[in-house]
């Protein structure tokens, strides 16, 4: 841990390791929060460093930043000293290869998210405005400190936004699909979802779900402490499967999805596809059974059958979301194919500071371009929304 000058009264304290804050602190004041993740807390962070998964050997230099006053934290967030952009889901390649073209240096950066998991949510977890925004300067004041190229904070919520806007930070937007039941009208299950539908989307869900049944595919379904060791290590196959046909490396160890076994099972529902009495695919969704909220995360498949992703990613989750009562369902990073499958399109926001003021105003120039385009983009995706009119 190291100890900094104060900023606003508050005295920061950086960590190393997540595992030296105390997680009856972190995970309170995440409560607090207005968008709270079950990525966010300490158990799932702590699991990323412990696995060995997002640590300095890999990229990921925990520097986790905390504010307090007195015995009280304050403020908070997953902050790391990055050496390379990989695992953020938000592209700053080419601002990296700019610097490198004018002999300057881009790594280190500063980086708070959730390492590998492009979900939008509170990042700067503060008690009220103005621990955020002391939060947010201190953030700034560190990269200063250390002569840092920038500092990035991704896939934030609207508080997080102001504070780091205010700061000093720009602001980058982007495009996600995720499916929110209707709160006037909800959708009953999977078959009234599906008759909410434009007639050419309807068919085309029932004619995959269809190709798959005809392979002679059925679902398993497994929740919480029912994802058994053999299950896991099942999933995690698939997991490597799908990196290895994508020529990449798997970010997330198994040794991490053992502390999700003992330390998170409540969050995780598994569903498991079989053909011929084995199992041949998987898919994992992330669950919050307080927000009711659930997140597609991975999935994997040792036998190919058409259709297979898109019913073992979309449908079945969006199944079991609708039995079980869950309100939103996030589809993951990009994939505009989703919004054919009744996700809709939400803006995503991350914010970004830039040392080299020559650099951080072209950065800044090309940010109005791109929200200019992301506006634009947004507007026409809602002109062809998948749903009938109620």
């Amino acid at each position: 841990m190291q100890v900094s000058n104060t900023v606003d009264d508050y005295v920061i304290r950086v960590y190393s390791d997540p595992g030296e804050i105390d997680p009856a602190a972190w995970d309170g004041l995440l409560a607090e929060q207005a968008h709270p993740l079950p990525f966010m807390r300490s158990a799932y962070l702590r699991a990323l460093h412990d696995s060995s998964s997002a640590v300095a050997a890999t990229g990921w230099q925990p520097q986790f930043m905390t504010l307090w006053k007195g015995p009280e934290l304050a403020a908070a967030c997953a902050l790391y000293r990055k050496s390379h952009s990989y695992g953020e889901y938000v592209f700053d390649w080419a601002w990296a290869d700019a610097y490198q073209r004018h002999g300057l240096t881009y790594y280190p950066k500063l980086l708070s998210a959730v390492p590998f998991t492009p979900v939008p949510g509170t990042r700067l977890l503060a008690r009220n405005p103005a621990a955020r925004g002391a939060l947010a300067q201190a953030l700034l004041r560190r990269a200063r400190d250390e002569r840092l190229s920038s500092v990035h904070v991704l896939f934030i919520d609207e508080a997080d936004g102001q504070a780091l806007e205010q700061a000093g930070c720009m602001i980058r937007h982007g495009v996600q699909f995720h499916w929110a039941q209707d709160r006037q009208h909800p959708a009953a299950d999977f078959a009234d979802f599906l008759q909410r539908l434009h007639r050419d989307k309807r068919k085309k869900i029932q004619q995959e779900q269809r190709r798959v049944r005809e392979a002679g595919v059925h679902f398993t379904v497994h929740e919480g402490a029912a994802i058994d060791e053999p299950l896991w290590d099942f999933f995690y196959a698939c997991y490597c499967q799908t990196y290895r046909e994508h020529r990449s490396t798997p970010y997330l160890t198994r040794s991490f999805f053992a502390r999700m076994q003992q330390d998170m099972p409540e969050n995780w529902v598994l569903f498991v596809a079989h053909q011929a009495g084995a199992p041949i695919a998987c898919s994992l969704l992330a669950v919050d059974p307080t927000t009711r909220h659930a997140y597609g995360r991975y999935w994997g498949a040792v036998a190919a059958v058409s259709c297979l992703h898109f019913d073992a990613c979309y449908y079945q989750p969006l199944a079991w979301c609708l039995q079980h009562g869950y309100t939103r369902f996030e589809g993951g990073a990009q994939g505009e194919h989703k919004m054919a499958r009744g996700l809709l399109p939400v803006p995503t926001r991350s914010a970004h500071w830039i040392a080299d003021e020559r650099f951080a105003h072209a950065v800044d120039q090309f940010l109005m371009r791109e929200g200019a385009h992301v506006g634009a983009y947004l507007d026409e995706l809602r002109e062809h929304n998948p749903f009938k009119a109620p």
